[in-house]
Protein backbone atom coordinates (compact mmCIF):
# COMPACT_ATOMS: atom_id res chain seq x y z
CA UNK A 1 0.00 0.00 0.00
CA UNK A 2 2.92 2.39 0.50
CA UNK A 3 3.97 1.95 -2.63
CA UNK A 4 0.35 2.62 -3.93
CA UNK A 5 0.40 5.63 -2.21
CA UNK A 6 3.79 7.18 -3.48
CA UNK A 7 3.12 5.65 -7.44
CA UNK A 8 -0.55 7.61 -7.75
CA UNK A 9 0.57 10.67 -5.89
CA UNK A 10 0.90 13.90 -7.64
CA UNK A 11 5.19 13.03 -6.97
CA UNK A 12 5.21 10.76 -9.09
CA UNK A 13 1.91 9.72 -11.72
CA UNK A 14 -0.51 11.08 -9.93
CA UNK A 15 -1.52 13.63 -12.52
CA UNK A 16 -1.42 11.22 -15.20
CA UNK A 17 -3.05 8.83 -13.69
CA UNK A 18 -6.18 11.28 -13.21
CA UNK A 19 -5.72 12.66 -16.27
CA UNK A 20 -5.85 8.82 -18.55
CA UNK A 21 -8.80 8.52 -16.23
CA UNK A 22 -10.69 11.00 -16.72
CA UNK A 23 -10.74 12.80 -13.96
CA UNK A 24 -11.14 16.37 -13.71
CA UNK A 25 -9.27 18.68 -11.36
CA UNK A 26 -12.50 19.52 -9.06
CA UNK A 27 -12.87 16.33 -8.51
CA UNK A 28 -9.11 15.58 -7.49
CA UNK A 29 -8.00 18.33 -6.05
CA UNK A 30 -10.45 18.01 -2.75
CA UNK A 31 -9.77 14.72 -1.21
CA UNK A 32 -13.20 12.93 -0.58
CA UNK A 33 -13.30 12.33 3.37
CA UNK A 34 -16.62 10.39 3.89
CA UNK A 35 -16.06 6.45 3.77
CA UNK A 36 -12.43 6.74 3.11
CA UNK A 37 -12.24 4.79 6.16
CA UNK A 38 -14.01 1.78 4.10
CA UNK A 39 -12.09 2.05 1.15
CA UNK A 40 -8.72 2.32 2.44
CA UNK A 41 -9.87 -0.97 4.08
CA UNK A 42 -10.78 -2.68 1.31
CA UNK A 43 -7.32 -2.33 -0.17
CA UNK A 44 -5.66 -3.28 2.52
CA UNK A 45 -7.35 -6.53 2.46
CA UNK A 46 -6.99 -6.86 -1.13
CA UNK A 47 -3.05 -6.56 -0.41
CA UNK A 48 -3.57 -9.04 1.69
CA UNK A 49 -4.84 -11.40 0.10
CA UNK A 50 -2.51 -10.96 -3.05
CA UNK A 51 0.21 -10.89 -0.41
CA UNK A 52 -1.52 -14.48 0.95
CA UNK A 53 -1.88 -16.06 -2.28
CA UNK A 54 1.85 -14.81 -3.23
CA UNK A 55 3.18 -16.30 -0.48
CA UNK A 56 1.82 -19.85 -1.32
CA UNK A 57 3.19 -19.49 -4.87
CA UNK A 58 6.46 -18.97 -3.43
CA UNK A 59 5.83 -21.35 -1.24
CA UNK A 60 5.18 -23.99 -3.96
CA UNK A 61 7.71 -22.82 -6.39
CA UNK A 62 10.38 -23.00 -3.28
CA UNK A 63 11.88 -19.86 -4.02
CA UNK A 64 14.27 -18.88 -1.83
CA UNK A 65 16.34 -16.07 -3.28
CA UNK A 66 15.24 -12.40 -4.39
CA UNK A 67 15.57 -13.09 -8.18
CA UNK A 68 13.14 -16.71 -7.34
CA UNK A 69 10.70 -14.41 -5.74
CA UNK A 70 10.23 -11.89 -8.67
CA UNK A 71 10.44 -14.28 -10.60
CA UNK A 72 7.03 -15.64 -8.89
CA UNK A 73 5.66 -12.13 -8.86
CA UNK A 74 6.12 -11.52 -12.88
CA UNK A 75 4.44 -14.34 -13.87
CA UNK A 76 1.23 -14.17 -11.33
CA UNK A 77 1.65 -10.65 -12.56
CA UNK A 78 1.85 -11.77 -16.47
CA UNK A 79 -0.76 -14.29 -16.35
CA UNK A 80 -3.39 -13.35 -13.64
CA UNK A 81 -3.16 -9.18 -13.62
CA UNK A 82 -2.01 -7.57 -16.87
CA UNK A 83 -4.51 -11.03 -18.56
CA UNK A 84 -7.50 -9.81 -16.75
CA UNK A 85 -6.70 -6.08 -17.00
CA UNK A 86 -6.62 -5.62 -20.45
CA UNK A 87 -10.38 -5.77 -21.06
CA UNK A 88 -10.33 -2.33 -19.56
CA UNK A 89 -8.69 -1.11 -22.78
CA UNK A 90 -10.65 -4.04 -24.85
CA UNK A 91 -14.11 -2.97 -23.72
CA UNK A 92 -14.23 -0.35 -21.51
CA UNK A 93 -12.63 2.06 -23.80
CA UNK A 94 -10.15 2.91 -21.43
CA UNK A 95 -6.88 4.67 -22.83
CA UNK A 96 -4.08 1.82 -23.18
CA UNK A 97 -1.47 4.34 -21.11
CA UNK A 98 -3.81 3.99 -18.16
CA UNK A 99 -3.41 0.20 -18.66
CA UNK A 100 0.79 0.64 -18.91
CA UNK A 101 0.81 2.77 -15.76
CA UNK A 102 -1.51 0.43 -14.08
CA UNK A 103 -0.07 -2.51 -14.94
CA UNK A 104 3.41 -1.14 -13.90
CA UNK A 105 2.57 -0.41 -10.60
CA UNK A 106 0.87 -4.03 -10.31
CA UNK A 107 3.96 -5.53 -11.61
CA UNK A 108 6.17 -3.26 -9.21
CA UNK A 109 4.15 -4.67 -6.27
CA UNK A 110 4.86 -8.13 -7.04
CA UNK A 111 8.07 -7.60 -7.69
CA UNK A 112 8.99 -5.96 -4.40
CA UNK A 113 6.35 -8.40 -2.48
CA UNK A 114 7.62 -11.66 -4.19
CA UNK A 115 11.53 -10.45 -3.28
CA UNK A 116 10.39 -10.17 0.00
CA UNK A 117 8.38 -13.42 0.60
CA UNK A 118 11.12 -14.98 -0.78
CA UNK A 119 13.73 -14.17 1.56
CA UNK A 120 11.69 -14.01 3.88
CA UNK A 121 10.37 -18.00 4.02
Amino acid sequence: MVIGALWYSPVLFGNLWAKLSGMDKKSTGKPKQKGMAKLYLAAFVSTLVMSFVLAHFIAYTESTTVSDGMQAGFWLWLGFIATVSIGGVLWENKPMKLWFLNNAYNLFSLLVTGSILAVWQ
